[in-house]
């Protein structure tokens, strides 16, 4: 039997680590499922559009949700970050609520960046849900 060598030592660990690194990867439809979430909030956007005015803009909303009043409707314009928001303002609790309309055509808010969501309403909504009752402060615009 040949002797036991510190390069054979450290060959068979380097090939045991990558074997058990292939056999810890995730299966293909792990990987598959943040694109599924994706074409689902692109679907949800595309119906959303449909049910906008004919200029384009989402239409107003003023409700109470989870005991916080939550408000949308065009802006004017008048904001530095008008172009992000697509002429739309967002508001929880009278302070603005920072949204950005991706090319997708879902939103995105400065509270939960990185769950688009198909309308203004429900970037709104999630803003709430993520806040837990803290109130929402200002955004500085730069």
């Amino acid at each position: 039997m040949p002797e036991l060598t510190r390069r054979r030592a450290l060959t068979t660990a380097a090939g045991l680590t990558t074997a058990a690194g292939l056999a810890a990867a995730p299966p293909a439809a792990a990987l598959a499922a943040p694109a599924a979430q994706a074409a689902q909030a692109g679907q949800a956007a595309q119906a959303a559009q449909a049910a906008e005015h004919h200029h384009g803009a989402p239409e107003s909303f003023d409700e109470v949700y989870k005991g916080r009043r939550i408000q949308g409707r065009p802006s004017d314009g008048g904001g530095a970050h008008h172009e992000h928001g697509g002429g739309y303002a967002v508001f929880v609790d009278g302070v603005e609520l920072h949204v950005m309309r991706n090319a997708d055509g879902t939103w995105i808010s400065v509270v939960s960046h990185y769950a688009p969501v198909p309308t203004p309403r429900a970037a709104a909504r999630a803003a709430v849900d993520e806040l837990r009752g803290a109130a929402l402060l200002p955004f500085p615009a730069n």
